[in-house]
């Protein structure tokens, strides 16, 4: 039931504030009616007594608040679900934006969510194919999982995202497979980007779409992943289908944090995020998942710039206590025009050893994942003693090792954007770079695993 105000006090920005009010409650939708009829939304962010302060979705320019009346509606915001999401682009606040019809909603959800109760959680324990071998082969994404992509200014993590919605699949359930795509504070250029890739490639048809613009209203931003995440809910957990949830970019989102936290004129955190940031992070963050019982599940890939490159920057400090590891982009790798620029080293996936193996990916897919990575830290050293000391100064080993390295770097991690490379590919893949190594170096991988397959590529 509406209530409805003529008390409109003040309005500061985006928060204004409604006095006399009753029975008004946190999170609550506000319609404000102007008397030319323009109708305004927000919601409530704070009570004391009688007063509350609401936070608008839109500009406050040219609102009149001597003649405004303010309603408040006595639900949350609220997204309307259906089936025929798929294929659809939204605005921020989940309003059609590609010009088709208003959806006619199953049901209507409140954006806010319910966490998944830890009792109800099954364990993570299947393999994502994503095609891209850095992640596939050494930081494997598992359904149900969240596995964060820290990336920096100027580096192509749009074109890593657009590949990963393009190209991630579950082995076997293809065809129950969706993404939710939600953009956070970017430019037109990038929203044109993304729409026209899912288009062009026909990934749209099985894709949802939330697009908020830089230009859009930073309160709309901090509504967008939780727009995404309830239709991803809705998706998996009513229509059994396994989605994978992109976002991007969190550093937008907590920008917008942050500047709502001051015009609230909170009392600053870290670096002047509110001191709630790592509260609303795991808010969004844990929203992934599987349920016992349910066909469905929710995998989440954030991705999210570190402003100066700052691995210690709140942002992605606080979305890897979180989350369940990091792939980290390179700016080394980039500016050698290798792509995807993913730095495998540091990068990490706590949940790979849970989705690999027999009759998940491969049988030697443990062993050589382990000898990969080591291989590959050895040649980098080799390379880095090389640089200092000279080649010769290396033993016959090391040269293999840096020569290792080199082609790691150029064959494996490379592989362009377009490229689509099934699990057994990066597996085969791994195994001709490994018999660049002498066969006694391979101390990581069983005996029985180097005799069926290093031989296959040898041969």
């Amino acid at each position: 039931m509406k209530k409805e105000y003529r008390t409109i006090r003040e309005v500061v920005g985006p928060l204004m504030l409604v006095e006399g009010v009753e029975g008004v409650k946190y999170n609550e939708l506000v319609e404000i009616k102007q008397a030319n009829g323009e109708v305004r939304q927000g919601k409530v962010l704070e009570i004391n007594r009688d007063k509350a302060l609401v936070q608008l979705f839109e500009a406050s320019r040219g609102l009149k608040i001597s003649t405004s009346k303010a309603s408040f509606l006595g639900r949350a915001i609220e997204l309307s679900v259906s089936p025929d999401m798929l294929g659809r682009i939204f605005d921020g606040m989940g309003k059609p934006k590609d010009g088709g019809a208003e959806i006619i909603a199953e049901k209507r959800v409140d954006i806010n969510g319910q966490p998944i109760n830890p009792a109800a959680r099954d364990y993570p324990d299947e393999f994502i194919q994503t095609g891209v071998s850095a992640i596939d082969g050494l930081n494997t994404l598992v359904r149900g999982q969240k596995l964060p992509v820290f990336s920096a200014s100027g580096l192509p993590h749009a074109d890593l995202a657009a590949q990963i919605a393009r190209q991630a699949k579950v082995l076997g359930g293809e065809s129950n497979f969706a993404v939710v795509f939600a953009a956070m504070g970017i430019t037109y250029e990038e929203a044109d980007f993304f729409i026209r890739d899912f288009r062009k490639t026909g990934a749209i048809d099985r894709a949802v779409l939330f697009m908020n613009l830089a230009s859009d209203p930073a309160v709309e931003r901090i509504a967008t992943p939780r727009m995404a995440l309830t239709a991803a809910e809705y998706l998996a957990f009513d229509k059994g289908m396994h989605v994978l949830v992109i976002m991007t970019d969190i550093t937008n989102y907590a920008e917008a944090l942050r500047e709502v936290s001051a015009a609230r004129k909170e009392v600053p955190g870290r670096r002047g995020y509110p001191g709630y940031m790592y509260t609303d992070l795991a808010s969004l963050y844990e929203r992934a998942g599987r349920i016992r019982g349910k066909e469905g599940s929710i995998t989440q890939i954030p991705i999210l710039t570190m402003p100066e490159d700052d691995k210690t920057h709140p942002i992605p400090d606080l979305t890897g206590y979180i989350t369940e590891g990091q792939i980290i982009l390179s700016r080394d790798l980039y500016k050698r025009g290798y792509n995807p620029p993913i730095d495998v080293l540091p990068s990490l996936s706590r949940l790979k050893d849970k989705g690999i193996g027999d009759k998940k990916t491969r049988e030697d897919h443990a062993d050589t994942m382990n000898q990969l990575f080591a291989a590959y830290a050895s040649g980098k050293q080799a390379k880095e003693l090389s640089a200092i000391l000279g080649e010769a100064a290396l033993s016959e080993t090391d040269r293999k090792y840096a020569k290792f390295a080199e082609e790691f770097e150029k064959r494996y991690i490379n592989q362009s954007f377009t490229v689509n490379r099934s699990i057994e590919e990066t597996l085969n893949l791994g195994w001709e770079l490994l018999s660049l190594l002498p066969r006694n170096e391979l101390k990581r991988i069983k005996d029985k695993f180097i005799d069926k397959y290093l031989g296959a590529v040898e041969e």
